[in-house]
């Protein structure tokens, strides 16, 4: 049963996945980093600073200046955080897009451009002159 467990934990497609995954969480912490580090300082620009997270309606209960208030004085729909998480969503997606596209371009780019065939040796093109000759007579 050690050998059966062994054989499977290391076969080729798990070993892929999992570098697969590391690859993928590191890839993600890199995308994340540009959104929030990058982007979303020239969005809250753009935007005047608003603070989506905190843009809420009551619907029941006292009205609340905070969206915590708010939530302990009754119903309320915060959508603000959709608003947020959408952009996020846009944001992380455009990246992605834009990597995918680059990643693509240099795929065909290197397709595109086989590697030249090597020089003939001498010693081939001497054998190649004597086939031709050969061929003459």
């Amino acid at each position: 049963m050690l050998k059966e467990f062994r054989e499977f934990a290391l076969k080729g497609n798990m070993v892929d996945l999992a570098i697969g995954i590391i690859i993928g969480t590191a890839f993600g912490a890199l995308v994340k980093s540009v959104v929030n580090d990058i982007i979303m300082p020239f969005v809250g620009l753009l935007t005047g600073g608003t603070d989506f997270t905190q843009l809420f309606v009551q619907l029941s209960g006292e009205p609340q200046t905070t969206l915590d208030a708010a939530r302990e004085a009754g119903a309320t729909v915060a959508y603000g955080n959709f608003i947020t998480l959408t952009i996020n969503f846009l944001i992380v997606a455009w990246v992605l897009f834009l990597l995918v596209k680059a990643m693509n371009r240099m795929r065909r780019e290197q397709e595109e451009a086989p590697p030249a065939p090597p020089e003939p040796s001498a010693e081939e093109k001497l054998l190649t002159e004597i086939r031709d000759l050969l061929a003459k007579s």
